[in-house]
């Protein structure tokens, strides 16, 4: 089993930054790539941004430019720089690990809230 811990969201004005955090522990090694996804209210949970172990990305595109993912394979911590936020980034985020491939290695965090004002 792996456990993931999220930490770093909050209210923050708009134009403003968040750093998120997620840090994984357990039986880690089937995990290969790492990522973020959230939901907000009436709206299905989508994914914002992942790395692999080798450090490729991605990004959605409402968040490029905006969003950094970084990783420390050491720590098996993956984090999320949040630039330039708008009102419209306002959801909980969710911290995810996968192996591809590894069936049953698929695990979430329990969530933060990011609340951006206007």
């Amino acid at each position: 089993q792996v456990q993931l811990v999220e930490s770093g969201g909050g209210l923050v004005q708009a134009g403003g930054s968040l750093r998120l955090s997620c840090a994984a522990s357990g039986d880690t090694i089937c995990i290969s790539a790492m990522g973020w996804y959230r939901q907000a209210p009436g709206k299905e949970r989508e994914l914002v941004a992942a790395i692999t172990s080798g450090g490729s990305t991605y990004y959605a595109d409402s968040v490029k430019g905006r969003f950094t993912i970084s990783r420390d394979n050491a720590k098996n911590t993956v984090y999320l720089q949040m630039n330039s936020l708008k009102p419209e980034d306002t959801a909980v985020y969710y911290c995810n690990a996968e192996g591809e491939g590894v069936i049953g290695c698929d695990y979430w965090g329990q969530g933060t809230q990011v609340t951006v004002s206007s």
